[in-house]
């Protein structure tokens, strides 16, 4: 699972994340990648590293969210339990990107799922003989 943030949500940052996310991979996996319609997820540079390391690219239909449920799903949990009712005036870049990854963190190996048989998703993905 690889995960940036950035200030500006650009194309150098889409392909960053999605190289970090590839560096995880088992030899010969090629999974689905599965975004929104953003131009970052059109752009040359994105469709060379998916057909670089085999993946498979699927988007979501136009204002179509339920395309990507999963995604959205754990979206909502983070402004849910990370982002509602905290005070973010006057914190820095850094500082928020900080307390994100931390967040991120505790979810990947602290958050069990009943959807993952009451694994995190870092034993879930071990179970699977993945890297997390």
């Amino acid at each position: 699972m690889a995960w940036r943030a950035g200030e500006s949500p650009d194309a150098a940052l889409a392909n960053s994340t999605l190289e970090d996310a590839c560096a995880l991979l088992a030899p010969g996996e090629g999974p689905v990648i599965h975004s929104d319609r953003g131009g970052h997820y059109r752009w040359p540079g994105w469709i060379s590293i998916c057909e670089g390391h085999g993946l498979t690219r699927s988007m979501s239909a136009k204002g179509c969210s339920p395309d990507n449920a999963a995604m959205e799903g754990f979206f909502g949990l983070l402004k849910r339990e990370f982002w509602h009712g905290r005070d973010w005036a006057g914190w820095a870049p850094a500082r928020f990107i900080e307390e994100l990854g931390g967040w991120i963190g505790r979810y990947n190996t602290e958050r069990r799922s009943d959807a993952l048989g009451g694994r995190t998703p870092a034993e879930f993905r071990a179970a699977l003989g993945r890297a997390a």
